[in-house]
């Protein structure tokens, strides 16, 4: 019989904490990050960080140019560049 590991790393710790942030991960994966945090004040700090990232970025709310835009920006820029080299 195996025995199960609640106790964590930081570097995993920080893994499950940047995990949840994208709600990517599982029940267990954040039992033992609550449990980590308990006792390690930098990995707790970086929790904190992350959440107020991840506050900061949702209020924003800024708006990404779509690909095409992005294709014609491109080329005018390659244009311009050329233009500007001869």
């Amino acid at each position: 019989m195996s025995k199960i590991k609640i106790f964590i790393p930081c570097e995993d710790a920080n893994h499950v904490c940047d995990k949840t942030q994208y709600k990517e991960a599982t029940l267990w994966e954040k039992i033992k990050l609550n449990i980590h945090l308990i006792y390690c004040r930098a990995c707790r700090e970086y929790t904190k960080n992350n959440t107020k990232l991840t506050k900061t970025i949702k209020k924003s709310e800024v708006e990404c140019l779509d690909k095409k835009c992005k294709e014609a920006m491109k080329v005018d820029f390659e244009k311009a560049l050329k233009e500007h080299s001869n």
